[in-house]
This record gives structure tokens, sequence and C-alpha cells, in this order.
């Protein structure tokens, strides 16, 4: 029983359904203002508590585990659909000129981390939850370039291969037949990682005002209209800043489980 992959499956799951419920149902209207009521603590009425505008704290942690996963599944989805055919042109292509500039391009984005990234693209285009896409988006397509370069090039020495080239079948061909199919578990895994990092980064990018931007609901948000109420209201700050905390570390271990449950070498170890 892979203990790691159960409770990362168990934890990212419950925040699924939290995000899955919100576009249906909430206990509360989180646009809908409250001031008498306002700074709350947990009770039977507000499980979670209300924050400084009277609105109900758990309600808010719904619709923000929403947008925090929405961002960091279509910033995870672009790298990936960008980034693996990279990887896969620049394998196929080793030691040729293509293979190099597809890896220095690579390296330059690099150079600039998502915040950077997110910074330049809001200057021009404004804060929004779509260029916070764009901006986590453009840093994970190196990622995955990279990645299944790496993966790809021992395949590439492998007798099937040769076989393959020897009747007559393309690179492309190749590279979509029989290449990709067998790195699909390590884009599996290395998909959660990212998908974990995306979670953090639009924390962070809200946090700092380029994320999504109000009535928008946003973990970082909470947190950045928390920062100043930590000891009159500490719950305001604790519950984003736990719900952040559980949903990275509920991909985390289930990146880690499925890369043992995936990788047979590990399972006959442990066996």
């Amino acid at each position: 029983m892979n203990r790691n992959l159960i409770i990362g499956s168990t934890l990212t799951a419950v925040f699924l359904l939290l995000a899955a419920a919100s576009f249906f149902w909430t206990p509360y209207d989180i646009q809908s203002l409250d001031i008498p009521n306002k700074l709350q603590s947990p009770s039977g009425g507000n499980l979670l508590g209300t924050d400084h505008f009277g609105r109900d704290i758990l309600s808010m942690i719904m619709m923000g585990a929403r947008t925090s996963i929405a961002v960091a599944l279509v910033a995870v989805g672009i790298g990936m659909a960008i980034g693996v055919p990279l990887g896969l042109l620049a394998a196929a292509r080793h030691g040729s000129l293509l293979d190099e500039l597809i890896m220095r391009g690579n390296d330059l984005v690099f150079a600039f981390p998502s915040l950077v990234i997110a910074i330049l693209i809001t200057a021009v285009f404004g804060a929004s939850a779509v260029n916070a896409i764009i901006a986590i988006g453009i840093f994970n397509i190196p990622v995955f370039a990279r990645l299944s370069r790496a993966a790809a090039l021992p395949l590439w020495e492998r007798d099937f291969i040769l076989a393959a080239r020897v009747c007559g079948k393309s690179p492309t061909r190749i590279s979509i037949e029989h290449i990709l199919p067998n790195m699909t578990n390590l884009m599996i895994v290395q998909g959660t990682i990212q998908f974990s990092l995306g979670i953090l980064a639009e924390a962070a990018l809200s946090y700092i005002g380029l994320g999504a931007q109000p009535p928008t609901a946003s973990w970082g948000r909470m947190l950045a209209d928390a920062q100043t109420l930590v000891s009159i209201a500490p719950h305001t700050a604790l519950v984003p800043g736990f719900a952040i905390l559980l949903m990275v570390l509920g991909l985390n271990l289930m990146g880690d489980g499925l890369r043992d449950w995936l990788d047979p070498r590990i399972r006959v170890t442990r066996a």
C-alpha cells in the first residue's frame, strides 16, 4: 500500500471537491458584505469565521480553491503542450543547431523567474488571473522541454528505436509512436510537481496584487488582506495559509506516490 499516494490523493481530492462544489453552492455569497459581523471567530454560523468585510471565510476558501486550481492547471497544461514537443524535437535533432537553439532558449526563459515574467506582462497588459496563467505557463515550458529531452535521449539509443528507423519511420513518427509513450509516466509525475508549484506561484502573484483581482477570490489575496489583522483575528491568515499548505503538500505526496507506483524498479525494491 502506497501511503504517500493515498494521503496525497485524499488531500488533493478534498480541495478538488471544494472547488467543484463552489460552481453550484457556497455557504454564503462572497460578494455580500456583512460589516457588523466582520472578523468573527469560527462558530456554528461561520465554520471558519469571517474576514474584515464580514464575508464567510469557508466560502472564500472554496472560491479561492477554484481560482488557484484553474490557474495552476491551465499553466501546467501550457507548459506541457509546448515544452514536451520542444523537448522531443530537440532530442530527435540531438547535436544539431536546432537542438542548441531550443536549449539556449530554455536557458533564457529560466533566467527570468515566473514572478519577474508576471511583472513584465502586468506592466504591459495589467494585472489579472489570465496574465498570471501566461506567466506561470511560460515558466513551465522550459521545465518540461528539458525533462522530456533528457528522458528521450537515452531512448533513441535503444534497439526498438533502431528497428523503427530501419523500417523507415521518420524521427517525428518515432517520437510520437515510441518515445512519448515511454516517458508518459515521468511527465505525469512532473506534472503534479509543477501543479503544486503553480498553486504557490498563483498565491504569491495574488499576494502582491499581480494575480486574480477582486471580487475574484484567491488564497494569496486573502493572505494579503489579513497581514495587518494577524494580532486581531489570526484565523483570517491561518485558514488560507493552511489551505495553501495542505494543497501543496497533497500534490507533492501524490507526485511522490505516483513515482513509486509507476516505477517498477522502486516497486520491486520495496517488495
